[in-house]
C-alpha cells in the first residue's frame, strides 16, 4: 500500500544554513552528515521512500530523523538517542577485570601480558583486548627503566648542580665532565651495502674487535664547545692529563667549575693533590645514580648516535680520528643543552617517586 506523501518538513533560514554547514564539513561523521541530507531533502518536498532510496536507510529512519528534528532541532542531528545504537559486546565487568589483571598480574609462564594471552585467559578476542588497552593507555609490552637516587646527599648536591646551569657564576667557566670509557673499534666483518629506494643500508651483524680508548670530554654550558681527549685507559693519571688540558684551554683569568660524577678516578688522592695546587678548579659531584643531572652525557649520547654506533673501524687510530673530527664539526657550530627544570621541581618528583617505591616496596612484602 502506497503512503500518502508527506508535507515538505519546514525549516528557519538559520537552520538550513546549519545543516548545509555540517554536511559540507569533511569531519563530521558519515551518520550526521546522512541525516543532515536527509532533513534538507525532506525540507525540498522530496518524499520520504525517495530519501531513504538515495540515502541507503529505510523510510522509518527517514521518519525517525524528522521526528527527532522537531523535538530537538539541528542540536539533535547525528545523536543517537539512550537504549539506541550498537550495544557494547563486552560486559563492563570484564573489562574492569582485563584492566586490573594487566596492572596487577601476570601470567603463569611470563613477565607480562600479551594481547593473546590475556584474550585467552578472559575469553575474549585479541583485537577486543588490543581497543581495550588502546583506549586506556595500556602498553604491557613496554617498560621504562629509573633508579631514584639514595644518595644522603642527593637534595645538596642536585641544587648546586642545578645553580650553576640555571645561574653559573660571573668570570668562571662551567664544564659538564665524564668519560666515555672502553669505546670499541669495531671493524664489519663484511662491506656494508649503500641505502636505495625501497631498501635501507646494511651492515653486518658480527664484527671484528680492534681495541678500545676512552674519551675524556667537558661540554661547555654556555657555549656548547666541548673539550676532548681520547687516551688508553681510564684511571686517575689519565684524568690528571685530561685536568692538564683543560687548564691549558681555559684562559687564566677565569675559574673552572667541573661538574663529575662519582668516580675514584675524581677523588683519587694525586688528583686532589692537583687541584690543591690548581685553586681556580672546582669540583661539583652529582648526586648517585643521577647521570641525567650531568649534561656531558647528552652529548655522548648524540656522538654515539651520529658517529659510532653505525661506524666500522679497522683500528683505534681510525676510531679515534673519527671521534675527533665529529668534536671539530661540532665546535665549528656549537649549541648548547638548556636546562630548564629548577632544582625544587626535581625534588618534589624524586620525594614522589621515592613514595611510591616505598609503597610498592611494602605491597610487595604483604603476605597474599
Amino acid at each position: 500500500m502506497a503512503h500518502p506523501p508527506a508535507e515538505a518538513l519546514e525549516l528557519l533560514v538559520e537552520e538550513r544554513q546549519q545543516l548545509e554547514v555540517i554536511v559540507a564539513s569533511p569531519s563530521n561523521p558519515h551518520r550526521m552528515v546522512r541525516e543532515a541530507k536527509g532533513l534538507l531533502m525532506a525540507a525540498d518536498g522530496v518524499a520520504n521512500t525517495v530519501i531513504a532510496e538515495r540515502l541507503g536507510v529505510s523510510r522509518s529512519t527517514v521518519l525517525g530523523w524528522r521526528s527527532q528534528f522537531l523535538e530537538d532541532g539541528v542540536g539533535g542531528v547525528g545523536r543517537v538517542r539512550p537504549g539506541r545504537g550498537r550495544k557494547p559486546s563486552i560486559p563492563a565487568e570484564k573489562i574492569e577485570r582485563i584492566v586490573h589483571d594487566t596492572q596487577h598480574t601476570t601470567p603463569p609462564d611470563a613477565t607480562h601480558w600479551s594481547v593473546r594471552t590475556m584474550a585467552k585467559a578472559v575469553g575474549v578476542g585479541p583485537t577486543a583486548v588490543h581497543r581495550i588497552w588502546r583506549a586506556r593507555g595500556l602498553k604491557p609490552h613496554l617498560v621504562d627503566t629509573f633508579k631514584v637516587s639514595t644518595d644522603p646527599a642527593f637534595e645538596d648536591k642536585l641544587i648546586d648542580v642545578v645553580a650553576l646551569y640555571l645561574d653559573p657564576p660571573d668570570n668562571a667557566v662551567v664544564l659538564s665532565v665524564d668519560e666515555k670509557s672502553q669505546v670499541q673499534a669495531l671493524d664489519r666483518t663484511q662491506p656494508s651495502l649503500p641505502m636505495k629506494p625501497g631498501r635501507a643500508g646494511t651492515m653486518t651483524h658480527d664484527y671484528r674487535r680492534n681495541g678500545t680508548t676512552t674519551l675524556f670530554a667537558a661540554l661547555n654550558v654556555i657555549t656548547g664547545l666541548i673539550i676532548g681527549a681520547c687516551l688508553p685507559r681510564h684511571r686517575h693519571q689519565e684524568f690528571l692529563v685530561f685536568l692538564k688540558v683543560i687548564n691549558r684551554r681555559v684562559s687564566r683569568d677565569k675559574d673552572i667549575h667541573l661538574i663529575v660524577d662519582n668516580y675514584g678516578t675524581h677523588t683519587h688522592p694525586d688528583v686532589v693533590a692537583w687541584l690543591d695546587q690548581h685553586p681556580r678548579f672546582h669540583l661539583h659531584f652529582t648526586p648517585t645514580s643521577s647521570s641525567w643531572l650531568n649534561l656531558i652525557e647528552r652529548w655522548f649520547r648524540e656522538l654515539t648516535a651520529r658517529r659510532l654506533q653505525r661506524g666500522s673501524f679497522a683500528s683505534v687510530a681510525d676510531l679515534v680520528a673519527a671521534i675527533e673530527d665529529y668534536i671539530a664539526h661540532h665546535n665549528d657550530n656549537p649549541k648548547p643543552f638548556v636546562w630548564h627544570k629548577t632544582a625544587e621541581e626535581i625534588i618534589i618528583k624524586a620525594r614522589r617517586g621515592r613514595v611510591a617505591l616505598d609503597e610498592a616496596h611494602a605491597i610487595s612484602r604483604t603476605p597474599h
